[in-house]
C-alpha cells in the first residue's frame, strides 16, 4: 500500500506538462521559504558595535599603590581626584588619575582590591544628577515601551553577541575590580550573564505574550486575557560582588518588558559597572534605540534616598545585606513602590549518613571558596552526621592548605617581557579588608565556645601584595548550633563542619538560623534527598549538586524569612517587572452580551424576588448535587417572572 501511494505521487512527473508544474510550484515554494528565512535572519542578527577595552583591564597594566586602599583615598593623596568631573555613567570609563580638580564634589576612589593598585577616581552623583538620569531614563521609556518583542530580542542578542566575542576582557574587567580570578568570573558572571541573555531570547516573549484565562459557567459569553503590561522607570541597587552579572541582569529582564532602569551600583565597583553599563548603552543605540533608557548612578549611600524614595520609580530591585535592605524597603515604603528583596543567607549543605565524600568533595569546595566565600548562595555550613564528620574534616583541611591565593592581574614578575607567564590562583582576594578584624574576632569566639580550628583563621600577608586584601581559607569544625559563627552570615572563604546524629536533628540544624535563601542535599538515594529538601525552609534547594539554581535562569531566584522576599528571574522574575493588566472581552460581540435581568434591575422592583432570584442562581451554578441544582433552576425561573 505505501508503494503503490508513493507510485501514484510519482505518477504526474511522468507527464511533461504535469512535471513542469510540479517543479515550478516547488521552485515557488522555495523561493518563498528563502525570502521568509532571509527576513528573519536579517531580522535577528545581531548588531555588531565596537566598546573600547580600559587600559587598567590589561594583565600588564600596573597603576599606582594605595599606601591605605579605601574608597577615599583621595582624601588623603588629592592627586588621585580626576582633572575633570565626566559623568561617569555616560562615558566609556571613569576618568583616571590627574591632578587637581575635582573642587568641592564627593568623589569615589577605584582600586583593585587584591594589589591595592589605583584604579580611578570617580565623580559620586548628588541628589540632582539621580533625579536628572531619573527623567531622561522616563523620557526614553516612552518610546522604548512600544517596541516589539523582536527589537527588545535584538538587543539582548546584539550583548550577548558582544559578551561572547569579549568574554575574556569582561572577566578581567571583572576580575580587576572586586579582587576574584578569572576562573570565578568566567563561572559566577559571564557564563550566567550568557545563560540569562539565552532564556530572554528564547523564552522572554512567551512570559510576557497576552494570556488567555479560564473562565466560568456565569462568563461563558466571554473571553478573559491578562496583559503584561511595562512599569515605567525601574530601579535596580546591587551589589559589588557580581559586577558584570549583577548590572546586566536586571537591566536586561527590565528592558524586555518594556521599562528604562536606574541601576545604582555599589562603590566598590564603580569603575567596572560604569564600563559594562556603558557597553550596554552603545549597544542600545547601535540598535537605533535612545540609550538613556539605561541610567547608571554612582553615589555615597546618603544620596542613595534620592532614587528610592522617587515618585516616578515603579519597582525597585535590592541584592545585599539585610541592614541595607531593611532600609530600602522602608524608604519604598513613602510612595507604596513594591520592592524585591534578595539579602543574606546562610546557606547549608546537608550530607546524608552514607553519603561518598571524596565524590562531592571538590563541589563542597568550590561551594564554600568561590569568590573568596563571597557569594550570597555559597555553602557556609556543612551538615555531616557525626560519623563522617572527622573524615569530613581532613578532606577540607588537606585541600583548604594547599589553595594558592593572589591575583591573576598582578604585575608579572621577573621578565616583564614575557606576557605568557601568569601565576596560578585558586583564590583571590576579598573586597576589602575592612572586615578582618570582626573576622578573626568571631573565629576566636567560637575555638572559645568548643569549636576547632582546622586552617586559617586570620588575614593572609601576600608576599609581594603587601596591600592585597586577603583572608586564609578557614575551616572551623566542631561547631555548634548556638555558636555566634553559625548564625552569622560570614561573607567569607569559611568552612563550618557541624555534626549531627539523626536527620530531624539536620533539619533543624539546617532551619535554625534567620535565613532562608538557598541550601543543598547530598546523599546516595535521590529520593529521600528530595524529601528532606521539601522540609527546608529556603527558597531554592539542589539535590546532589551546588547552586545549579544559578545557572538554570527559568527558575525564580530569591529567598524566604530575613533572606527577603518577591523574586527575580524566570517568569515569576520578569512578570514582576510589569503591571499584569487583566481585560475581559465579548466572546461573541454581535450576538450575545450582558444584560442586567428586569428583577435585579435598578430601581429594585422586589427585595425579596430579587434576592430568591439571585439566591436560585447561586444554587443552580454552584450546588453540590444534581437535585440542588434543579430545585435553584426553579427558584431561579419563579423569580425571574
Amino acid at each position: 500500500m505505501p508503494a503503490n501511494l508513493f507510485s501514484s505521487l510519482l505518477a504526474p512527473l511522468y507527464d511533461d506538462e504535469s512535471a513542469l508544474v510540479y517543479i515550478l510550484t516547488a521552485c515557488v515554494a522555495a523561493g518563498i521559504w528563502l525570502v521568509v528565512r532571509r527576513y528573519e535572519d536579517a531580522r535577528n542578527r545581531a548588531i555588531l558595535f565596537d566598546w573600547p577595552a580600559p587600559e587598567a583591564a590589561s594583565p600588564t597594566w600596573t597603576g599606582q599603590t594605595l599606601t591605605q586602599p579605601s574608597l577615599e583615598a583621595h582624601l588623603l593623596n588629592p592627586v588621585l581626584l580626576p582633572s575633570s568631573s565626566s559623568r561617569h555613567g555616560h562615558s566609556p570609563t571613569p576618568s583616571s588619575t590627574g591632578g587637581g580638580g575635582g573642587g568641592n564634589s564627593k568623589h569615589i576612589t577605584c582600586y583593585d582590591p587584591a594589589t591595592g593598585m589605583h584604579i580611578a577616581t570617580v565623580r559620586a552623583d548628588d541628589a540632582y544628577e539621580i533625579g536628572q538620569k531619573i527623567g531622561e531614563a522616563g523620557a526614553a521609556q516612552r518610546t522604548w515601551r512600544n517596541t516589539s518583542f523582536a527589537d527588545r530580542r535584538r538587543v539582548i542578542r546584539s550583548l550577548q553577541r558582544w559578551l561572547l566575542d569579549n568574554r575574556e576582557l569582561c572577566a578581567r574587567v571583572a576580575a580587576r575590580d572586586t579582587g576574584k580570578t578569572m576562573v570565578d568570573a568566567a563561572l559566577g558572571e559571564v557564563l550566567t550573564t550568557l545563560a540569562k541573555m539565552d532564556w530572554l531570547i528564547k523564552y522572554g516573549e512567551y512570559s510576557l505574550k497576552p494570556e488567555k484565562r479560564h473562565g466560568n459557567f456565569i462568563l461563558m459569553h466571554k473571553t478573559s486575557w491578562v496583559y503584561y503590561e511595562p512599569l515605567g522607570v525601574v530601579a535596580a541597587c546591587v551589589s559589588w560582588n557580581y559586577p558584570l552579572h549583577n548590572a546586566l541582569s536586571p537591566i536586561m529582564a527590565a528592558l524586555f518588558a518594556g521599562n528604562a532602569i536606574v541601576l545604582k551600583c555599589s562603590e566598590h565597583v564603580a569603575w567596572s559597572t560604569a564600563w559594562f553599563v556603558g557597553a550596554v548603552r552603545t549597544c542600545i543605540e547601535a540598535c537605533g534605540h535612545d540609550p538613556d533608557v539605561v541610567q547608571l548612578v554612582t553615589c555615597w549611600p546618603e544620596e542613595a534616598p534620592t532614587l528610592t524614595t522617587s515618585p516616578w520609580i515603579r519597582h525597585i530591585t535590592f541584592i545585599g545585606s539585610e541592614v541595607v535592605g531593611r532600609k530600602v524597603a522602608e524608604a519604598a515604603c513613602r510612595n507604596l513602590t513594591p520592592v524585591t528583596l534578595e539579602l543574606g543567607g546562610k546557606d547549608a549543605a546537608l550530607i546524608m549518613p552514607g553519603t561518598d565524600l571524596g565524590r562531592y568533595i571538590s563541589m563542597w569546595m568550590r561551594g564554600v571558596f568561590q569568590g573568596a566565600g563571597q557569594n550570597c548562595i555559597g555553602i557556609e555550613r556543612l551538615l555531616v552526621h557525626s560519623s563522617q564528620h572527622d573524615a569530613l574534616v581532613r578532606l577540607f583541611a588537606e585541600r583548604a592548605q594547599r589553595l594558592r591565593l593572589g591575583s591573576v592581574l598582578a604585575p608579572v614578575m621577573g621578565d616583564e617581557d614575557d606576557t605568557s607567564y601568569r601565576p596560578i590562583v585558586d583564590m583571590g582576594s576579598m573586597i576589602s579588608a575592612d572586615r578582618f578584624s570582626e573576622l578573626e574576632q568571631i573565629i576566636r569566639d567560637a575555638v572559645e565556645d568548643g569549636a576547632e580550628l582546622v586552617a586559617g583563621g586570620e588575614r593572609w600577608r601576600h608576599a609581594y601584595l603587601e596591600q592585597g586584601a586577603y583572608f586564609q581559607p578557614t575551616v572551623l569544625a566542631g561547631v555548634g548550633q548556638g555558636m555566634e559563627v553559625a548564625q552569622q552570615e560570614l561573607f567569607a572563604p569559611v568552612a563550618l563542619i557541624m555534626p549531627y546524629e539523626t536527620l530531624d536533628e539536620a533539619v533543624e540544624i539546617a532551619n535554625g538560623t534567620r535565613y532562608g535563601l538557598g541550601a543543598s542535599v547530598f546523599g546516595p538515594d535521590q529520593d529521600a534527598a528530595l524529601a528532606l529538601a521539601r522540609r527546608l525552609e529556603a527558597g531554592m534547594v539542589s539535590v546532589n549538586d551546588f547552586a545549579v539554581t544559578y545557572i538554570n535562569q527559568d527558575l525564580p531566584f530569591g529567598g524566604t524569612k530575613a533572606s527577603g522576599y518577591g523574586r527575580f528571574g524566570g517568569p515569576e522574575g520578569l512578570r514582576g517587572l510589569t503591571c499584569p493588566k487583566a481585560v475581559v472581552l465579548d466572546a461573541f460581540p454581535r450576538v450575545v452580551q450582558t444584560s442586567i435581568p428586569r428583577v435585579v434591575d435598578y430601581p429594585i422592583r422586589s427585595l425579596v424576588q430579587s434576592w430568591e432570584f439571585l439566591s436560585g442562581l447561586m444554587a443552580f451554578i454552584y450546588g453540590l448535587g444534581w437535585k440542588e441544582r434543579v430545585r435553584g433552576l426553579v427558584r431561579l425561573a419563579l423569580a425571574g417572572r
